[in-house]
């Protein structure tokens, strides 16, 4: 299916005019098509995405790898929309993507229940479904077509594996560690895989106290509010896992607050999830301890995926991205010189 010139331009404005009502975060530019601007749109694929939000570093650049990918000059409509971290936000969007008989919808699910209703439409419209980043629990899995994303539990055991590891050199391997974690956006994937995926080495580690877990959102503002109440809470801490960096940096905030460090040389350990750019200049800095990457740039996994689709080609039902993890002991100099978030 190939929207008409017109009906594109009608529904779009249509659109663009509703969600004026609404604050929308980093919405591109090109979102209203123009009659001028539009050449025989029968011959581009329209897309439309349902993105959480723009909650974190993780997510901006998550984000403008899909604009990257999906231009018109590589044959492609765009329609975004920014959830604004609600599911309801979502909801609406997909359903609007729906009436505008895009080709293919891209959602990166807030949480993973609640989507079975929504999906169900678009599948009765003939319109694949992509799932980016987080996983959805639905009771018909042919409600969507596939995932690409990160191994969220594999994460959370490099996390484990690296701190038992570390603990081990530093001649603590038998000490009593007391931990703390900031947790994402419950129910979210990456927060339910990351807590289990650590969980596995916790299990294993008789030493280990895990003191208490709160969700800090995934934000910086969050993440430093529940770091002060650890800090509040608990005397000792030897361990903060932070499940992405925009809560880690939050929790350095707090903790150089109370007059405490963190980080190599620091009272505290400190380990973090996403591996941004930033996230490699607090560990130059002495900040941070490690980082698991969370590689971000989707994008182009996602267009190969569409490509396939429109050949007629089957594709695996869940797709991993390639990543890796960081510590401050490694050339973070060397590695940043061609990082691209």
């Amino acid at each position: 299916m190939r929207m008409r010139r017109a009906w594109i331009i009608g529904l779009l404005a249509l659109t663009a005019a509703l969600c004026g009502c609404t604050k929308q975060q980093e919405e591109p530019e090109d979102t209203l098509l123009y009659e001028d601007e539009i050449e025989d749109s029968d011959d581009y694929i329209v897309v439309g995405f349902a993105q959480v939000g723009s909650e974190s570093d993780w997510r901006l650049a998550n984000t403008q790898s899909f604009r990257d990918t999906f231009r018109e000059d590589n044959g492609y409509y765009l329609l975004f929309e920014d959830g604004q971290q609600k599911q309801e936000n979502q909801i609406k969007a997909i359903r609007n993507f729906i009436l505008q008989e895009v080709d293919y919808i891209i959602l990166d699910p807030i949480v993973e229940t609640g989507w079975d209703a929504v999906l169900q439409e678009a599948k009765a419209a003939g319109i694949p479904v992509i799932l980016s980043d987080r996983l959805v629990v639905v009771e018909d899995e042919s409600l969507y077509t596939c995932w690409v994303g990160s191994d969220f539990e594999e994460e959370g055991r490099i996390a484990g594996r690296w701190l038992r590891d570390y603990l081990e050199d530093q001649g603590r391997g038998s000490d009593e560690i007391r931990i703390v974690t900031l947790q994402g956006t419950l129910g979210s994937s990456a927060q339910i895989g990351r807590t289990e995926g650590f969980d596995e080495i916790l299990a294993a580690q008789g030493n280990w106290n895990m003191l208490e877990r709160m969700s800090g959102d995934f934000t910086l503002t969050k993440g430093r509010e529940v770091m002060e109440y650890f800090l509040n809470t608990y005397e000792d801490i030897d361990v903060v896992v932070c499940e992405n960096d925009n809560m880690a940096f939050g929790a350095i905030e707090a903790i150089q607050d109370a007059g405490k460090t963190c980080g190599p040389d620091g009272d505290m350990i400190l380990i973090s999830f996403d591996a941004a750019k930033s996230a490699f200049e607090a560990m130059q800095r002495g900040e941070l301890n490690m980082d698991v990457e969370c590689n971000p740039l989707l994008g182009p996994m996602v267009e190969e995926i569409i490509q396939k689709l429109e050949r007629g080609e089957d594709v695996d039902r869940v797709q991993y991205v390639e990543e890796k993890c960081f510590d401050a002991f490694m050339d973070l100099e060397g590695i940043l010189e061609s990082r691209t978030y």
